[in-house]
C-alpha cells in the first residue's frame, strides 16, 4: 500500500557535511539536489502529494552566515524548481509565512505557483519559513477576525474550518511522516495535520536518502495496521 501523501523532515545536511570535512553549506547544497531525485521517485511509486520541510521559523536563529547561504540556495532552488516543475509535471506550492522572505523570493514563489498549477503530476509542497505553531496562530487570527466582523459565530467554528485556514488548505493530511538523520521528534512540523499519520525515522542523512530508502519507508508503512479514527 502506497501512501497518498508523504511529509518529510529533511534533516542531517549539516552533519553530512561535517562528517566529510566540508562546510555546512555543502550539505545544504547536496540536500537541495536530492529533492528532485526523491520527488521523481515518489511520484513513480504512486505518491500524489509530497511535503518537505526545508526552512523553519526557528532556523532564523542559526548563525547569520549560514542563514544567508541557505536563503541564497533557496532563491536559486526556486528558479530551478520552475524548470523542474515543467520537466516533471509537478504542481508546486510553498507553505509558511512568506512575508519574511525577500521580495525577490516572494515574486519567484508567486510565479512558480501560478505557472505550475497547470501540471497534474506530483503535488510538491515546500515549507519555507514554516512553523506549525505559527501557522495555527495565523489561522486563528483569520478566524477571529471573521468572528469580530460578524461573518461567523464562535459556535460555528469546526475542525474543518480550522483546516481550511491553514497553509495546507485543500491538501490532504499526510499518511506518512519520514524524518531522516536519526532524530525522533516533530520539530514544530505539521502538528495539526499529522494527528493520525504514521511516523518513520531513519538514521540516513537527507543528502544520502535514496530511492531505496524511500521504498523501505513505504514498505514499512504498508506493513502497519492503520486504524483510522482510533486513538
Amino acid at each position: 500500500m502506497v501512501p497518498k501523501h508523504i511529509a518529510i523532515i529533511l534533516d542531517g545536511n549539516g552533519r553530512w557535511a561535517k562528517k566529510r570535512g566540508l562546510p555546512r553549506t555543502a550539505g545544504h547544497t547536496q540536500g537541495a539536489k536530492n529533492i528532485e531525485t526523491i520527488s521523481r521517485a515518489a511520484y513513480k511509486m504512486g505518491v500524489k502529494y509530497l511535503t518537505i520541510y526545508v526552512f523553519s521559523t526557528e532556523n532564523w536563529t542559526r548563525p547569520q552566515s549560514e542563514v544567508d547561504a541557505i536563503m541564497k540556495l533557496l532563491n536559486n532552488y526556486l528558479s530551478d524548481c520552475l524548470k523542474n516543475a515543467k520537466k516533471n509535471n509537478m504542481q508546486v506550492r510553498i507553505i509558511g509565512d512568506k512575508t519574511r522572505l525577500s521580495e525577490d523570493m516572494q515574486e519567484k514563489i508567486a510565479k512558480l505557483e501560478e505557472v505550475s498549477k497547470q501540471y497534474d503530476g506530483l503535488n510538491l509542497n515546500v515549507a519555507i519559513n514554516y512553523g506549525s505553531r505559527d501557522e495555527i496562530v495565523r489561522a486563528t487570527k483569520k478566524i477571529a477576525t471573521k468572528v469580530k466582523d460578524g461573518e461567523i459565530d464562535p459556535n460555528d467554528i469546526t475542525i474543518d474550518m480550522i483546516s481550511d485556514n491553514l497553509d495546507t488548505k485543500e491538501i490532504p493530511d499526510p499518511d506518512l511522516l519520514i524524518r531522516t538523520s536519526g532524530e525522533e521528534r516533530l520539530s514544530n512540523y505539521l502538528l495539526w495535520q499529522l494527528a493520525y499519520s504514521e511516523f518513520y525515522f531513519t538514521d540516513v542523512p537527507w543528502p544520502d536518502f535514496s530511492k531505496k530508502d524511500l521504498e523501505e519507508a513505504i514498505e514499512e508503512y504498508g506493513r502497519r495496521n492503520r486504524r483510522y479514527g482510533n486513538v
